[in-house]
């Protein structure tokens, strides 16, 4: 690997798992639905001049549906849920649930195209949900805080919708300009995000401290714009099992970050947890990159 490309690989990991960070620290003051309402009122601003720079296509009108769905599943749905669990458990506890998103889209695919994976992809199906498995039953079994469980549920309700937005979305991936389709995702669940702020939170919020508008500072700029921009030039640069591989060192990079800096404890089933389904995961791809 290049010295370039390896930067470009530690700084998308380093922002990929820094988002849950960012996020936690805003949700901890603000409501989480009004949280994304103003990040996506931020952010789609600046993605239509990212669009209108490049010269991005505006997508056919059959992908324009695919987008819109992506934004209200995939993007929109999945944020709302996760924001709203990071409000109740630690943010890296929340990354390693929403690692599980490969396997709702591996399932989703079998289920849809009918032909059902190999062997090897299912016994990485079977040690990624024995992860799940143990993140939950360490809650059931031992003492349960407020709200622990319903964060955890909320954390994989957020990852089963988001791998629904990515199987309406996949046919259009390959014909629809990418930021084109990010800002459309983005405007989209602004929109979406500001009717659930208004109908389930009432007011927006009216105070912040400069912690909160840091975290939304970098969660609009750093994740929202930069980090979907390394994303896309990663995959023009590398084979798609390395940008999955990467995305896979994220949920890790976010639990120590809150641990570090934000104080947060993950007690030995969650990282137990978490590496069994990160494990799955390696030996699902490592599968499907064969044929599996």
């Amino acid at each position: 690997m290049k010295p370039a490309d390896l930067v470009l690989a530690v700084a998308f990991v380093l922002v990929w798992g820094s988002a849950f960070n960012a996020a936690r620290v805003v949700v901890l003051e603000w409501p989480p639905f009004w949280s994304l309402a103003i990040r996506f009122l931020a952010t789609a601003p600046l993605l239509l001049a990212i669009a209108f720079a490049t010269g991005a296509r505006v997508p056919a009108a059959p992908d324009r549906l695919r987008v819109v769905a992506m934004g209200l599943l995939g993007t929109g749905g999945y944020l709302a849920l996760s924001w709203w669990a990071m409000s109740l458990i630690p943010s890296g506890l929340v990354a390693l649930i929403m690692a599980t998103t490969p396997l709702f889209v591996a399932l989703g695919e079998a289920v849809v195209s009918g032909r059902w994976p190999s062997l090897p992809a299912w016994m990485g199906l079977a040690l990624g949900w024995a992860g799940v498995a143990v993140l939950g039953a360490a809650r059931v079994v031992g003492p349960v805080g407020p709200g622990e469980l319903g964060g955890i549920g909320l954390a994989l309700a957020g990852s089963a919708t988001q791998a629904v937005g990515l199987l309406v979305f996949a046919p259009a991936r390959g014909r629809v300009d990418l930021w084109s389709a990010t800002f459309g995702q983005s405007a989209v669940s602004a929109v979406l995000l500001l009717v659930l702020a208004v109908l389930v939170e009432g007011a927006p919020p009216d105070h912040a401290s400069t912690r909160v508008w840091l975290g939304m500072l970098y969660s609009v700029t750093v994740v929202g714009v930069g980090g979907y921009g390394m994303l896309f030039v990663m995959l023009r640069r590398f084979p798609a099992s390395m940008a999955s591989a990467l995305q896979l060192l994220a949920p890790p990079v976010a639990a120590v970050i809150g641990w570090a800096a934000l104080g947060e404890v993950l007690d030995w089933a969650d990282l137990i947890g978490g590496a069994l389904t990160l494990a799955g995961l390696v030996v699902l791809f490592r599968a499907r990159a064969r044929g599996g």
